[in-house]
Order: structure tokens, then sequence, then C-alpha cells
């Protein structure tokens, strides 16, 4: 278990460094002021021809806007199942270790959010409401991933009917799925906006992962 989850370590550390070359390349390589009020975008000649390709659909934006809230939903219910420990068990020491390795793990994809919105990599390719929007890399791809891939590994770990575990696995697998597409062809992000939030999600994921297998081993 302790090798499996070293092996896991070195992966998510392997996709967080492509996504900070991602990152690096999307400010460097075919840079243009193709974007709303001449905003500057990287491969832009791809990511323009794709954006014209797919369109604007709002009422797909709208949809996976509203389903962003099933992520929201689950971190609250893992944030009160490790409150009901706490307070049951009073002390933070005895909440079960991976709820709180979910917790931090929660805190730490909240973080990566925070900052994005902070210093913008990307804007938007339209305006929303007449306001430009950071959107680099796409906060509702990486929540939906970073959540719903931690949910079905939880509850595999948890649950002992595989018929149960499989219905899990497909209903949580279709939604990030859906998620995932509806973003893309919305045409509210760019082509490039979409994989940097996948390969930032894989990796936070996989050092959860990780740390997770190294915890059960230790105990």
């Amino acid at each position: 278990m302790r090798q499996k989850g070293k092996r896991t370590l070195v992966l998510g550390v392997v996709f967080l460094g492509l996504f900070g070359l991602w990152t690096a390349m999307i400010q460097l390589i075919d840079v243009q002021p193709i974007g709303p009020k001449e905003t500057n975008i990287g491969f832009s000649t791809f990511n323009n021809l794709f954006h014209d390709l797919t369109g604007v659909n709002m009422t797909i934006y709208n949809i996976t806007d509203w389903m962003g809230l099933i992520p929201i939903f689950i971190c609250m219910v893992f944030g009160l199942i490790g409150l009901i420990q706490l307070i049951k068990r009073k002390s933070l020491l005895k909440v079960d270790h991976d709820i709180l390795i979910l917790g931090m793990y929660y805190i730490v994809v909240i973080l990566c959010y925070s900052i994005f919105e902070i210093l913008p990599i990307n804007y938007r390719p339209i305006l929303i409401e007449g306001y430009l929007e950071a959107s680099y890399p796409s906060s509702t791809t990486l929540l939906v991933l970073s959540v719903m891939l931690t949910l079905v590994e939880f509850l595999n770990r948890r649950i002992n009917k595989r018929k149960t575990r499989m219905i899990i696995n497909i209903i949580a697998i279709s939604i990030s799925i859906y998620m995932v597409m509806g973003r893309l062809i919305c045409g509210v992000h760019w082509f490039t906006d979409i994989v940097g939030s996948v390969l930032l999600s894989m990796g936070l994921f996989c050092i959860y992962k990780a740390l997770i297998l190294i915890c059960l081993k230790n105990n």
C-alpha cells in the first residue's frame, strides 16, 4: 500500500508539473489580443478556431452552472460528517484521518481557485453581464473533477456492496463527463482553460489519493 501511495504521489507531482508547464505555455505561445476588449489569449489561433466551431450556448452554460452546486453540496455533507465526529469525539485528532485529509484537500482546491481569480491568466471569450471574468483554469471543471473523484474514492473504500459502488461510480463519472464537455462546448471558456483544469484537478487528486494510501498504511 505504501509503495502504491508513493507511485500515486509521483503521478500527482507529474500532473502538477504539466499544469505549471501548460500555464507557462499559454502565456508565451501564439499570444494575441483575440478576447473581449482585446485581452491577450495564448494558443490564440487554435482557441479561436475551436470557439468559432462550438459557438456560444448559454443554455448549456446555465445548466452546468447550476450543476456546479452538486460538488458544493457534497463538500458540505463531508464537512458535516467531520463536524459531527468532532463534536462526538471531542478532539480533532480523533476525527477519521481520511475525513481530515479530505477537508485539507478541499481547502487547497479553494485556494487554487482563489489564486487564479486574483491573478487571472486568461479572460473568458465572452463578456458575462458586460464584465470580463477570469477563465483559466475553468473553476467549475476544477471543482467538479476534484470533488467527484474524491467522492468515488471515498465511497469505494467505505461501501462493501459492489452493485452500490458501481451505481455511484456511473453517476459520478457521468456527471463529471457532462460537466467537462458542457463547459468545453458552451463557449464561455477557451479550450486551453479546460485542459488546465483537468491537469490541475488530476494532480491534486493524485496527491490526495497518495496521502490516503500512506495514511491507511500507517494506521
